[in-house]
């Protein structure tokens, strides 16, 4: 819900063996909304659509819905206006929805089904970030990899305040999603504030087409192979499978596997992709139903993974990605690295209604092989390790020229940026002063940029573009699980 990506329906659940879950007319669901913005239809996440079921059109009278009953013949026979019925009914099982106060519930009329059906079954269009609604505002859980959200430096946990100057507090994320997707080459301008941060930036993002993979693999030194998971879509196992082929070719020794900022997925491949970590017969996760239920799902035969492995988690970390991380640290020993994910324990099922429309509602938790209920917890690392300071830097926004004499966060920003990439801005204070203008003309110079001091746009972008460079290089969570490999395979 989230990069890029897409999670697709799958049309039929695999049926576990006895004593696993079993998945007959719906599928569960990991995954936070997947804001993918698309003209088709929306990261933040992946719904797993099953079976069609059959609606009872002969339902008996019960008397719980008398006051129900009461209030439609009321509305509908004494409103000042004509009302639609359809539209009563919708906002009478939207109602029940949002009573729940569950951010991971939800009601999307006909429309809003379609396009977001349309949107987890082909490739899509849009900024790619995964959402949530948190605390009546909504919430970006990670940018999906590669997409226009991670260029223009929207990060996990910055929330969206407006759209195009519109307010959106308040409203659900498919309400949300609506307002913001678009097409390729369209333009949306967000009002995101950065936790800590006093000041609203505005965010102007070029949608563009977001890439469907998933999986990332890159050989570093000493024979490490790191591979990058994005999201759990319904080719994910096969990607990743493929990706670790081609890394065993190239003399793979030790794997770092890449969930940092991946929201989740399809529960499906979590449990594949675990299976390749954790021995036959382990257990991966428990789920829990509503009367206190238990039942396990044990890790699968088939292949397994021989070299040493290590884990990389953040506060992006959701859902299908904690069931992993959690899966080969209680039952395989992989140590993980980084930071403490972003704790959801819920799961999901989508039910449609023979009108089109579609409502998705929690109906389990889920928890570690241990027992363990990791919602709004998350999961701790073996090896906590942080990114540098300069890696949490607020967006900067390039429509907006800095110059000597300005004084605003956004500034300051630009000060912390320079300072990384080792120009002297003097102290960072938000101060645009002559120092800050030096240190501005020197970087304009070494970029082959015109050299005025004062950051245009063309400027912004470039050391916003640098410092994603700088973070990659000195990406201190990948250091440390290199360093965690490297003694194991010595």
């Amino acid at each position: 819900m989230d990069n890029e990506q897409q999670q697709k329906t799958e049309e039929s659940a695999e049926q576990p063996s006895s004593g696993f879950i079993r998945i007959r007319k719906f599928q569960f669901v990991m995954l936070i909304f997947v804001l993918v913005f698309a003209t088709a239809g929306i990261t933040t996440f992946a719904l797993a659509f099953g079976d069609e079921k059959a609606v009872n059109v002969g339902v008996q009278e019960r008397n719980e819905f008398q006051k129900l009953y009461e209030a439609y013949d009321a509305l509908n026979t004494q409103y000042y206006k004509d009302l639609k019925q359809e539209d009563l009914v919708n906002g009478a099982i939207n109602g029940m929805l949002e009573s729940l106060e569950d951010p991971y519930s939800d009601y999307m009329n006909q429309d809003e089904a379609k396009r977001f059906e349309e949107s987890i079954t082909s490739s899509f269009e849009g900024i790619g970030a995964e959402i949530q609604e948190k605390d009546g505002h909504i919430t970006i859980v990670s940018p999906i990899k590669g997409s226009p959200a991670e260029k223009a430096g929207l990060r996990p946990n910055d929330k969206i305040l407006e759209v195009d100057g519109e307010s959106i507090q308040g409203l659900s994320v498919t309400d949300a999603v609506l307002k913001i997707r678009g097409e390729k080459g369209t333009k949306v301008t967000l009002t995101v504030q950065r936790p800590g941060a006093d000041e609203q930036t505005k965010v102007t993002i070029t949608r563009d087409e977001i890439p469907l993979e998933t999986v990332y693999s890159e050989m570093l030194d000493n024979g490490i192979a790191k591979v990058q998971i994005t999201s759990f879509s319904d080719d994910t196992y096969n990607e990743l499978t493929k990706a670790l082929e081609e890394m065993k070719a190239e003399g793979m020794k030790g794997l770092i596997i890449d969930v940092r900022q991946n929201p989740g997925g399809l529960l499906d491949q979590a449990i594949k992709i675990s299976s390749l970590f954790v021995p036959e017969g382990e257990v991966l996760l428990q789920v829990e139903d509503n009367e206190g239920n238990k039942e396990k799902i044990a890790s699968e035969g088939g292949q397994k993974i021989d070299v040493p492995v290590t884990v990389l988690i953040d506060k992006g970390s959701a859902s299908a990605s904690e069931i992993l991380a959690a899966a080969v640290s209680e039952s395989a020993d992989i140590p993980l690295v980084g930071v403490n994910s972003f704790g959801k324990g819920t799961v999901q099922t989508s039910e449609g209604f023979t009108d089109g429309s579609n409502m998705k509602f929690t109906t389990a938790k889920w928890l570690t092989p241990d027992g363990t209920w990791i919602h709004e917890k998350g999961i701790k690392p073996d090896h906590e390790v942080t990114l540098p300071a300069y890696a949490e830097l607020p967006y900067i926004n390039p429509d907006k020229e800095l110059k000597e004499s300005d004084l605003s966060d956004q500034v300051k920003a630009a000060e912390e940026m320079l300072k990384a990439e080792g120009y002297d801005t003097g102290k960072a204070d938000g101060f645009f002063d002559d120092k800050t203008t030096e240190a501005v003309k020197a970087f304009q110079e070494k970029e082959g940029l015109e050299v005025t001091g004062t950051l245009n746009s063309e400027s912004i972008l470039k050391l916003m573009d640098n410092l994603r460079n700088l973070i990659q290089k000195n990406d201190t969570q990948v250091n440390k699980a290199v360093e965690v490999l490297s003694e194991k395979i010595k």
